[in-house]
């Protein structure tokens, strides 16, 4: 063990030791990190749940007497397998391979055989896209087991289920105590990003990796009614020990405004209904905008299509977030899961007509502009209850400042915080179609992953379409998720006679996922492939002028076009800086020569009127 590891184990023995530790702290569990706040006292009535020991196919959750352990990939994989040999209403489907050689794969269970029934629902939860945030594996372990063993055989008389226990596999592996200090349980945990260190729950719109490129094969073809993305939350503390949310909850804006509003009327009343049951508090899917500050206002997190919830609501597949609240016990969350998916199964068998038609009219929408770019408004929407935490602050000598200390009771008082929703910070025009060049074989991969449906040019074809000079695009300062990110505000459309070589595509917007199509291709979207930095070639020079050819062809320029000379000096007058700049002058002559290069920053993507 390290010396560094040996100093924090001492630390946290003498912390869980200490008299004021012992005095405003309940006994922590012997995995439980002492320096976390206590847990809010829980017994829910869902702890029924729980296997007996005498059980067969007990997990290794359940066994664990804390309740606080969750298997690794290798011991997973076994007791699926134990299961799915064991039941003809189960069955293992591998859908991808991880960057590390792992299979990623997916546990149906289903009276249906080998092909689902197209008129029973289908319900995806998917667990592990981060994988100490683990939750969904457990709680869909036991849920699997009593439908194929138990008394819960009945749910798929008229719905079926997809589980993903594990999406990141080789971030599962990389497993610790750790992984998550800011989560309590369990007691060895997965690590956040993948084999490769990257971020899957940022990949739903530039299907760099792997997994994510899988993930969406396998869901372009499962087609699921609703998908839950099961996570564990960062943050305050609260009393809801299970909130979950979807793009149109709370604010006015929705690509899927039909299933927006089936599950904020149909789906969460009774999802709620179902929690409360059982001895959960279920809760919006919000966060603290202040961490020193906990009744400074809340918010939605944002709407980006990088996350399930985002790109769900522009693909018109009905996504809920779930975050689990990482400071209760594991058991609790995974209960709290449990609960949540068998909850799903049934609303979704009694309500899928009307799910279906609002999924269907979602999917008829074409707006003529694509709201994008979403950031935080710095008005609050709306006020809303909440159900606080007791805590105080202290001067804490690490830090120098005063730190909030929570105290692991409930606040008998509901809070009344500002919600500062999510707001567009651009619209984009719908264009008829996008023109992608041959070269570009990667992008038009990505684009056909998505799902988006495309026509193939066979020979080379010369059409009219808009292209775009980016006029004033920007680099970041380091790199993100792999890619050094790039920014472009303002563009000049311009009309040109291009010729697409065979290979080349044309993307027609006039489809389902033809907000997909607008969001990727361009520019100005935060999340296109060239936000993204996959388009850097337009921003290289690759010709020159020397000073002493463009300085007599300026003065030349200047004598032959009096309105040009007017133009120059005009521009001297307002910008000092400018006038100051002898090379600022002359490059400003240069880019109105036919020398100039007429590609520089000129985006490759055409746009059809």
């Amino acid at each position: 063990m390290t010396p560094i590891r040996l100093l924090i184990l001492a630390a946290l023995a003498a912390l869980a030791s200490s008299p004021a530790m012992s005095q405003s702290v309940s006994t922590p569990a012997p995995w439980d990190q002492p320096f976390l706040p206590p847990p809010l006292e829980w017994n829910g009535a869902s702890r029924a749940l729980l296997a007996d020991a005498s059980n067969p196919r007990i997990t290794d959750f359940e066994r664990d007497p804390a309740h606080d352990f969750s298997p690794d990939y290798a011991a997973t994989r076994a007791w699926f397998d134990r299961l799915d040999a064991a039941s003809d209403l189960i069955r293992i489907q591998q859908f991808g391979v991880s960057p590390e050689g792992r299979p990623i794969y997916a546990v149906i269970a289903s009276k249906d055989g080998a092909a689902l029934d197209p008129s029973k629902p289908v319900l995806l939860a998917q667990a592990g896209i981060h994988p100490g945030e683990i939750d969904g594996k457990d709680a869909g372990m036991m849920l699997l087991r009593d439908m194929a063993f138990g008394d819960k055989g009945d749910l798929l008389d008229h719905a079926n289920l997809v589980l993903i226990p594990i999406l990141s596999v080789d971030g599962h592996e990389r497993a610790s105590p750790y992984s998550r200090p800011n989560q309590r349980g369990p007691r060895i945990q997965g690590w956040r990003n993948t084999g490769t260190n990257q971020n899957l729950n940022r990949d739903f719109m530039k299907l760099d990796q792997p997994e994510m490129q899988a993930l969406r094969t396998f869901i372009n073809a499962l087609k699921p009614d609703l998908y839950l993305d099961i996570h564990v939350t960062d943050g305050m503390d609260y009393q809801y020990d299970v909130t979950y949310g979807f793009n149109g909850e709370f604010d006015a804006f929705s690509r899927s405004p039909d299933s927006a509003r089936w599950l904020d009327r149909v789906f969460k009343p009774a999802m709620n209904e179902a929690l409360e049951a059982e001895g959960h508090i279920p809760g919006p899917l919000v966060f603290g905008i202040d961490d020193q500050n906990p009744r400074a206002g809340l918010n939605d997190g944002g709407l980006g299509e990088r996350f399930s919830n985002g790109w769900g609501d522009a693909a018109h597949v009905p996504t809920i977030l779930i975050e689990n609240h990482s400071l209760k016990p594991y058991e609790q969350r995974v209960l709290g899961t449990y609960v949540f998916l068998e909850a799903s199964l049934r609303i979704l068998a009694e309500n899928i007509a009307p799910l279906r038609a609002a999924i269907a009219a979602d999917r008829a929408r074409r707006p003529a502009e694509i709201l994008a770019n979403f950031e935080s408004d710095p008005v609050p929407h709306q006020t809303r209850d909440f159900k606080g935490v007791l805590y105080e602050t202290y001067d804490s000598p690490a830090s120098g400042r005063q730190e909030i200390r929570w105290l692991g009771r409930p606040d008998p008082e509901v809070w009344r915080l500002p919600y500062y929703g999510s707001r567009a910070g651009i619209r984009l025009n719908r264009p008829t179609a996008y023109w992608v060049p041959a070269y570009r074989t990667d992008i038009i991969e990505r684009l056909r992953l998505h799902g988006l449906t495309m026509e193939t040019l066979d020979a080379p074809h010369t059409v009219s379409v808009e292209m775009l000079h980016l006029d004033n695009p920007t680099l970041a300062g380091r790199p993100n998720e792999g890619h050094v990110q790039a920014t472009v505000t303002d563009v000049t459309a311009e009309r040109r006679e291009w010729t697409y070589a065979p290979g080349s595509v044309r993307i027609p917007t006039d489809q389902p996922l033809g907000d997909i199509a607008v969001l990727l291709l361009e520019p100005q979207s935060s999340e296109s492939f060239f936000a993204w930095g996959m388009f850097p070639e337009v921003l290289s020079r690759v010709e020159y002028i020397e000073g002493y050819a463009i300085a007599p062809l300026a003065e030349a320029m200047m004598a032959a076009d009096p309105a040009l000379k007017t133009e120059f000096e005009a521009k001297l007058a307002a910008e000092p800086e400018f006038a100051a700049n002898g090379d600022a002058r002359l490059a400003w002559f240069y880019e109105r020569t036919p020398f100039y290069d007429a590609r520089y920053r000129l985006y490759p993507v055409g746009r059809e009127d």
